[in-house]
């Protein structure tokens, strides 16, 4: 089966100053997700924003907004950011004590749901969930921080989730966060990849809309 080819502008790069126009900006290049980090300081060394900027983005962008929960608890969380807004709900397996019944929760609430896991956590420690969930995130470098490079050996990650994927028909889609940039985004493609998060390769770019068609242009054929 093949799917789309979804392009995800990462805020956590924006001018948030400036962040409607940065969303109107990815909007007329093409974008078709807007990703959003929710950090606390705790399950990670950075602290970035809450429910009502989610709440603020609903209102800017009709959007899917992609929801990244980087944070202690997040079962404590996500009934706000969905009502606040939020589409998809990322949690993570190593935060995470009941992923099953936290996955659960967030398809109740009306939200897909899905599980992000860390550069050194093996796909083996979320293979029994694959058929219930919408989406893997794949962090392509440690999180905490925008702006760092790629980790290659997620390649190979990749590659296996998606051969898991193919062999048992799974319909989840594959998101890879961290470090993507046009040098890199074709080949993250190859390998399986559905969706790609980029911040510093679209919002610290000169013209933010043509960086966004770029990137599009460059998975258009895989």
């Amino acid at each position: 089966m093949i799917q789309q080819k979804i392009i995800a502008p990462s805020i956590l790069s924006a001018d948030f100053s400036n962040l409607q126009q940065q969303i109107r900006s990815v909007e007329l290049g093409g974008a078709d997700w807007i990703h959003c980090d929710i950090m606390d300081g705790q399950f990670v060394p950075n602290i970035t924003f809450g429910p009502l900027v989610i709440k603020a983005l609903r209102r800017i962008t009709k959007l899917p907004l992609d929801v990244h929960l980087m944070i202690k608890t997040p079962e404590n969380f996500i009934e706000r950011f969905i009502e606040c807004g939020a589409n998809y709900i990322s949690i993570h397996q190593e935060e995470v004590v009941n992923l099953n019944a936290t996955i659960n929760l967030i398809k109740k609430l009306g939200a897909n749901a899905g599980i992000a896991i860390n550069p050194e956590t093996k796909i083996e420690t979320i293979e029994n969930l694959l058929p219930s969930i919408d989406l893997i995130l794949i962090m392509s470098v440690n999180p905490g921080f925008g702006g760092q490079s790629f980790i290659q050996h997620s390649i190979q990650k990749i590659k296996e989730l998606n051969e898991i994927k193919t062999k048992f028909n799974f319909n989840f889609l594959i998101e890879v966060d961290g470090g993507i940039c046009k040098k890199n985004i074709s080949e993250i493609s190859v390998a399986g990849c559905n969706v790609f998060v980029a911040g510093n390769a679209i919002f610290n770019s000169d013209n933010i809309s043509a960086s966004t068609i770029e990137l599009k242009n460059l998975v258009s054929n895989y």
